[in-house]
């Protein structure tokens, strides 16, 4: 199998590509490579140049914590949720986020995320419990990992600078769901950084690793 790496040495470096050769082991993902790769003495590319290891970003490897994703096969996954057995074609081509910023190889900046829920000024302030029937709902919106994969296939959001994509709707109907003193706020927000630049095209929800329904709590702020 042959293992393409757009590879960034850091984030003001002009990015090349490098290849591998590599023997995957069955039931293998592609985290799984990576780590084999990295675990070799001396990392060589198909040309028998010697690399540095490949830089990506993981933690719990069990699909829950979103820190390994990224592009594969133009697709954007999850790294330990993508098995290599179910790629086709015997390439498997890797390369960073491109909505946000790249520091080092297939690793990215996603403060962003976290940034723009701080400027949108929405938070619980006086909390106010929730109604018992979107329990279910809440549970399933509360499963987001902040990994920007939705944000990565969204048509419209550019860099967050005034869209701020699908998971910043979920954290708004999951604060009005529970806020008081703050709700009217959450839902000015909402209608601002989020509803006025969302055309639908619902690829946040075709891509999303926790299957969250981000329909539903867009159909719920909608008609909050």
């Amino acid at each position: 199998m042959r293992i393409k790496v757009l590879r960034q040495k850091s984030p003001f470096s002009k990015p090349y590509w490098q290849e591998f050769d590599y023997t995957y082991i069955e039931n293998q993902t592609v985290a799984g490579m990576l780590d084999e790769l990295n675990y070799k003495d001396d990392l060589i590319d198909i040309n028998g140049e010697p690399a540095p290891r490949i830089q990506w970003e993981c933690s719990c490897l069990q699909g829950m914590c979103g820190g390994c994703a990224m592009v594969i096969n133009n697709r954007p996954a999850l790294a330990c949720e993508t098995f290599l057995k179910d790629i086709k074609g015997d390439t498997v081509v890797l390369e960073p986020l491109k909505k946000f910023t790249t520091i080092c190889d297939l690793v990215v900046d996603r403060g962003i995320i976290q940034e723009n829920l701080r400027k949108s000024n929405t938070y619980i302030e006086e909390y106010k419990g929730a109604d018992q029937s979107e329990y279910e709902h809440m549970y399933a919106a509360g499963k987001c990992l902040k990994c920007g994969l939705c944000l990565e296939v969204c048509p419209n959001y550019k860099g967050g600078k005034s869209f701020f994509g699908a998971a910043f709707a979920n954290d708004c109907y999951l604060i009005a769901s529970r806020s008081g003193t703050m709700e009217n706020a959450v839902k000015e927000s909402y209608r601002t950084n989020f509803e006025n630049g969302c055309s639908k095209a619902l690829s946040c929800v075709d891509v999303c690793p926790m299957k969250i329904p981000t329909l539903a709590s867009i159909a719920k702020m909608n008609r909050k």
